[in-house]
């Protein structure tokens, strides 16, 4: 919090002149909370969990970090190689909640951006989430229906998974795929749910927001299978101001982790098996 002191209240003296600036952050150098009484140690704690330490450091501390100096390092993922158990909802021993599935397109040409779609479950009682699947799709240049056939691999994806609801980024050639998804869908007798999504911030401040928070808390995993994906090069080389590089798992990434999930609830009772009862007289 930041206030300014008014030294000389003389109106003949230019308006801010002779102010002085104090800056009380919520904690000392020494880890003491500046208002106990109102952020307790705890409730700092949680804060700096929800909010990660870029945003923390700037609106807490009062100290900024500038976007230049932010990276997105791998090494701060945890790695899993669980598949969910869609009738206890376990993802090994984590409870999920809900999912999130992001397409951001593009034509899937070979000269273009990148297609890709990504799936991410969530343990909001925690505030966890765990890039499960990524597809980067490429058609052949000589596809005539470039649209169609990235559509046909997105709804095999959400089959191979279970989903039915996804996001589609609807900037640019997004706002044709919603109505190619759902004439295939039809055609295939499988039913989806398609949220259109248009984003108005710049693409280095989506992925900056919604990806950093989580990976400096600790929040984010990851399955080792997208190891093999482009993704983990994508954020070795991301810089948050005047990128070259390919970032468009990243971009999808950002939408999924900015989704409202899909509840996803257990198929089993948690309790254990259904005893019936056998003991009554006919």
């Amino acid at each position: 919090m930041s206030f300014r002191l008014n030294e000389n209240l003389n109106n003949s003296i230019p308006f801010l002149i002779g102010y002085k600036q104090l800056k009380i952050p919520i904690m000392d150098n020494a880890g003491n909370p500046a208002w106990p009484e109102m952020f307790s140690l705890e409730k700092i704690q949680e804060l700096q969990q929800i909010v990660g330490h870029r945003h923390f450091s700037a609106q807490m501390m009062l100290e900024y970090i500038p976007d230049e100096k932010v990276c997105l390092d791998p090494g701060a993922l945890t790695f899993y190689d669980d598949d969910l158990d869609n009738r206890t909802c376990l993802l090994g021993q984590h409870r999920i909640t809900g999912c999130c599935t992001y397409w951001d397109p593009s034509s899937g040409r070979s000269a273009s951006d990148g297609s890709v779609c990504v799936l991410v479950y969530r343990d909001d009682k925690n505030r966890t989430a765990f890039v499960h699947d990524i597809l980067y799709m490429v058609v052949s240049d000589d596809d005539v229906h470039p649209l169609a056939t990235q559509c046909e691999n997105v709804l095999s994806f959400m089959q191979k998974h279970k989903l039915n609801t996804i996001g589609i980024e609807i900037n640019g050639i997004g706002n044709a795929l919603p109505e190619i998804l759902r004439n295939i869908a039809t055609a295939q007798h499988f039913s989806i749910h398609i949220l259109q999504i248009a984003n108005h911030t710049k693409k280095e401040t989506r992925i900056l927001n919604a990806i950093e928070p989580m990976l400096t808390t600790g929040r984010l995993f990851m399955r080792n299978t997208i190891k093999q994906s482009m993704l983990l090069s994508e954020m070795l080389s991301w810089i948050p101001v005047g990128s070259r590089e390919h970032d468009d798992g990243l971009d999808a990434l950002a939408g999924a982790l900015a989704m409202q999930p899909s509840p996803i609830r257990p198929m089993i009772n948690h309790n254990g098996l259904i005893k019936a009862n056998t003991e009554f007289k006919i």
